[in-house]
């Protein structure tokens, strides 16, 4: 398997809604590795599958030294009013938004052999969580910007030497 190159803003994947995976076959099993290989690099909290062209619900994280991967999931719950943190986005490469996040959230998915995987937590894990949830409903970070960050943001790509 290999690390994969992140599609990037403008790309028709990252706004696919993800179709859910068949947790048992080979392609399926093929795509985890793929998305663990990719978030390993430095600096990478969670890859999506669109964002490696895969418009599939699955997603790789590394988080505080815990690497791992869900299939299918879902929000369970997420938990207090949203704060506004610093986010970046590897398909928006180079920029950074106060985007607002609820410091906790818990998604339910399953691994390859099917059996419930649950992943929750606070801080990064929580940010994470949300917005690779987003990813899979074909939205990126930007879209969560209150309004006048969003405008701003927007010109901020427009400039980007990679748009």
């Amino acid at each position: 398997m290999s690390v994969r190159e992140i599609r990037v803003f403008g790309d028709p994947v990252l706004r696919e809604r993800a179709t859910p995976v068949e947790p048992g076959s080979a392609a399926t099993a093929a795509l985890v590795q793929d998305l663990l290989d990719t978030v390993q690099l430095p600096g990478r909290a969670g890859v999506a599958a669109c964002q490696i062209g895969v418009a599939k619900a699955a997603f790789s994280f590394l988080v505080d030294g815990e690497l791992g991967y869900v299939l299918n999931p879902r929000i369970d719950e997420v938990r207090g009013e949203p704060e506004l943190v610093d986010e970046g986005c590897l398909s928006v490469p180079e920029l950074g938004f106060p985007t607002p996040r609820h410091p906790f959230c818990r998604v339910i998915g399953v691994d390859t052999a099917g059996d419930e995987v649950v992943l929750e937590g606070e801080g990064l894990m929580a940010q994470m969580l949300q917005h690779e949830m987003a990813h899979l409903d074909g939205k990126l970070y930007l879209q969560a910007l209150e309004k006048d960050m969003r405008r701003l943001a927007m010109a901020e790509v427009r400039k980007a030497d990679w748009y």
